[in-house]
């Protein structure tokens, strides 16, 4: 399976800007000699981190932002992971990623379980009650959000429930940017997953965001880097590599939870 990440330079509360920048590089992608079969996007991908414009900004159920995608991807045959957006529901607003398949079909959604409390994003916005798997190219896979990766435990929960590749999408600042790459391996190497993380590049007032998505095996070898500016990544999955290396490496098998 054949991935690109879409590090983006997100405009604050600029929609129209937002989307029309993702169509043009999704058809620029699809125009290269070798076009993806999936697509990840940053964190707030439509939007950026404007909160306390989160009900204005947010389209009811995240709508707009897949209507968008579902068009994309039924057009160029590409499928769509992890990219999050603001989604209006019963009266509160979610950070959610969302899964198109390359038939312009939402397959799936993730609403960010952890909420970032030092951006007071706690203050705005609900935090997500469920986990979510999906299948992209006969991998079973798995999408967190940023301030996720954080929490290992999230990462293995969906490993012990079949995750094979677990996509992420972020706007993870440059100040942190070395934490980024280290949580990211580990959750590669621990879980034996691949890891499909894209970051926004860019300014936003005083924050500077990273850049640097990251594509990396389940061994932890890293497969592709993203630089500090807008830039498209690229990679392929071998969808035989997890099952391959935790057969081999039985660590899930050899857990011992019950004396941790």
């Amino acid at each position: 399976m054949r991935c690109a990440l879409l590090q983006l330079d997100v405009r604050i509360g600029d929609v129209n800007a937002n989307m029309a920048a993702v169509e043009r590089h999704v058809q620029e992608l699809a125009a290269s000699p070798e076009p993806p079969d999936v697509i990840t996007l940053p964190e707030l991908w439509s939007t950026g981190y404007a909160l306390e414009q989160a009900a204005e900004l947010a389209s009811p159920g995240g709508v707009r932002e897949a209507d968008l995608l579902g068009g994309l991807a039924r057009r160029f045959h590409v499928a769509f992971a992890g990219g999050s957006v603001l989604a209006r529901e019963g009266g509160q607003v979610f950070n959610r990623a969302q899964v198109i398949g390359q038939d312009g079909r939402l397959i799936a959604c993730y609403d960010k379980i952890h909420l970032f409390r030092p951006m007071g994003e706690c203050r705005w916005l609900a935090p997500g009650t469920q986990r979510t798997h999906f299948t992209l190219g006969g991998m079973r896979c798995a999408c967190v959000t940023c301030y996720d990766i954080r929490f290992p435990e999230l990462a293995r929960r969906l490993a012990l429930e079949g995750a094979e590749t677990l996509f992420v999408a972020a706007e993870w600042p440059a100040s942190r940017i070395a934490q980024w790459e280290i949580l990211l391996r580990a959750r590669a190497v621990e879980d034996q997953m691949h890891v499909v993380a894209c970051n926004r590049c860019g300014q936003s007032g005083d924050t500077a965001f990273g850049g640097g998505s990251l594509v990396i095996a389940p061994d932890g070898t890293v497969l592709a880097r993203g630089g500090e500016g807008e830039e498209s990544i690229c990679a392929s999955l071998d969808p035989a590599s997890a099952p391959s290396l935790r057969a081999s490496f039985p660590v899930l098998t050899d857990r011992v939870p019950r004396l941790y």
